[in-house]
């Protein structure tokens, strides 16, 4: 496998493209971009054709990187009705089938998250680029056997969520490179709306809001903040039976509440929460969220990320030296956190790396495995893995 771009050498390397907070990369734009061009196209096979697909494929139907070649899921129903979408020519029922048919460089795993684990392995065994929607698997050591058969195989393994390529999220990061908060003490992140009901895997094992919705949270603070070294957190199950759409009630098997402490070095400590029982008044309308999902404190400032770190509205920051509290990065640019699987299309056909790693995405799959094993032991549990910023 090729070097990658640590990330703060992919901000230093931009640096000079910054206007007004935002980060206004040298790739072409995803949107309106010239065919006539003619940039290397990487051939995607999409596994999943459920819920998360709806937002997935528009995307890569648009990325001038991408030809969408393969669609697959085990309701040939929506696979045929995404095929027709999105003109696929080739439809399979199975992985086996679509990993014997229609070659294809990219695997983009959008199946139930209790699946990805096993359909990653045998995509990467056979040759294939994966990106995978979160979690990338169950557990932080078949986690690390993903990205050690990956580079056996020569391939590369990404893992969502994407909210480190927003350009509120560089904002943070440089304004925390700055020193502009003084000494960084705490931070404070949470998500959580009142529970999907179209689908009984997120109340399963192996599913919560911890997979589904504070790992954009994890993802965003220790990105920001450095890797976590331990964590200590509570969890629980408040409403113990749902209603699924098609299925009727099911059982609650995972928390659907939580909280969690992390230690992240020289002083610093965040918090997340995340649940399935957050009533909001927006619903889940990111655009609507107007409050600080995320927030960090230091010695001489405060900064705020508006709105949900997947779909940013600005930053507020007020310091010592400027104590008004004033907005920033207000411009999302081309972000949308379905881009993901465009942005790994674009790095295999430009070589051009991205700050997003699997080594990250492992990192967040042990705190969340730390996490439940906090809740059961009652213990501040240390951390193995680790990432480059």
């Amino acid at each position: 496998m090729k070097s990658k771009t640590t990330r703060r050498q992919f901000l230093k390397n931009h640096s000079r493209l910054i206007v007004s907070g935002s980060l206004l990369t040298s790739r072409p734009s995803l949107r309106g971009y010239a065919l006539e061009n003619s940039p290397k196209r990487i051939k995607i096979g999409v596994i999943g054709c459920g819920s998360v697909s709806h937002s997935y494929l528009p995307h890569l139907a648009k990325s001038p990187f991408a030809e969408l070649v393969s669609a697959c899921d085990i309701i040939p129903e929506r696979a045929a009705a995404q095929a027709r979408n999105f003109n696929i020519p080739n439809q399979y029922p199975h992985i086996d089938r679509m990993l014997a048919g229609a070659p294809f460089d990219l695997l983009v795993n959008l199946t139930d998250m209790q699946e990805h684990e096993h359909l990653n392995k045998q995509a990467i065994e056979a040759g294939k680029h994966v990106w995978s929607e979160k979690p990338m698997a169950n557990s932080l050591a078949a986690g690390q056997t993903l990205i050690d058969l990956a580079r056996k195989k020569g391939v590369r393994l990404w893992g969502a969520p994407a909210m480190v390529v927003s350009p509120q999220f560089d904002f943070m990061a440089r304004t925390l490179a700055a020193g502009k908060l003084g000494r960084v003490a705490a931070a404070h992140a949470d998500y959580g709306h009142t529970g999907p009901d179209w689908s009984s895997f997120f109340y399963e094992k192996g599913g919560g809001s911890l997979p589904d919705l504070a790992v954009y949270n994890l993802t965003t603070l220790t990105g920001l903040l450095g890797p976590a070294r331990s964590v200590v957190a509570m969890t629980s199950i408040v409403t113990p039976t749902r209603t699924i759409r098609g299925k009727g009630e099911v059982n609650v098997e995972t928390e659907d509440n939580a909280m969690a402490l992390m230690d992240h070095g020289n002083g610093v400590i965040s918090h997340v929460q995340s649940g399935f029982n957050y009533f909001n008044p927006h619903g889940h309308d990111g655009s609507e969220e107007k409050r600080h999902t995320i927030s960090i404190v230091g010695t001489q400032g405060f900064m705020g990320l508006v709105g949900y770190d997947w779909d940013p509205q600005g930053v507020d920051l007020a310091t010592e030296n400027q104590p008004t509290l004033t907005r920033y990065a207000t411009d999302k640019g081309d972000f949308v956190w379905q881009m993901g699987a465009s942005l790994a299309a674009e790095c295999l056909a430009t070589g051009q790396d991205i700050p997003i790693t699997p080594e990250h995405a492992l990192h967040v799959l042990e705190i969340i495995q730390a996490i439940h094993e906090s809740q059961k032991t009652g213990l501040r549990i240390p951390l193995q893995s680790t990432f480059v910023l």
